[in-house]
């Protein structure tokens, strides 16, 4: 079963045989490192911030645009453990990128909002992804986009239905 690159744009045949050659895996590692390498988390240019630190702030800045923010979301955002995620989000309060506030339907949640120095960064977030989404996805049709998110979702699910029953995912 032969891969269609008719839709595809400018691919010489020497890169459609790569391509049909090549494991899709190993094509999602390759986009995935290409995107690490260009995370709009590189947008703050904090120093009192490590790596992780951005791309958590990062994260608690696009998640409370449209939701309230706890711990636990963090924790399986990034699938790390509560004590690591704990530290972490106490280095951010105490640089004056977050507090915590007890939520009104349970005060032992704390809910995780962003101060007014953290959302100073957001608009700088939003148009990096703005920019890395349109570099990405230039020259590729609408359905094609759509096609492809559907078929990396359900890669996604197969997946974790796979690892949920080894409980390695």
């Amino acid at each position: 079963m032969g891969t269609d690159f008719r839709r595809c744009g400018e691919i010489d045949e020497e890169m459609k045989q790569k391509l049909n050659e090549m494991h899709v895996g190993r094509l999602i590692h390759i986009l995935s490192h290409t995107m690490k390498r260009h995370n709009p988390a590189e947008v703050m240019e904090n120093d009192d911030l490590t790596t992780m630190q951005k791309h958590v702030l990062k994260f608690i800045l696009l998640e409370t645009m449209h939701r309230d923010l706890y711990q636990k979301d963090i924790e399986e955002e990034f699938q790390i453990r509560k004590p690591t995620v704990t530290g972490i989000l106490k280095l951010m309060e105490k640089n004056g990128y977050i507090y915590r506030e007890s939520a009104k339907q349970d005060a032992r949640l704390k809910q995780i909002i962003p101060t007014e120095k953290a959302e100073k960064i957001r608009p700088a977030i939003l148009k990096s992804i703005e920019e890395g989404e349109a570099k990405m996805l230039r020259g590729i049709p609408k359905e094609d986009v759509e096609l492809c998110k559907q078929v990396l979702w359900q890669m996604y699910e197969n997946r974790k239905k796979s690892c949920d029953s080894r409980n390695d995912f």
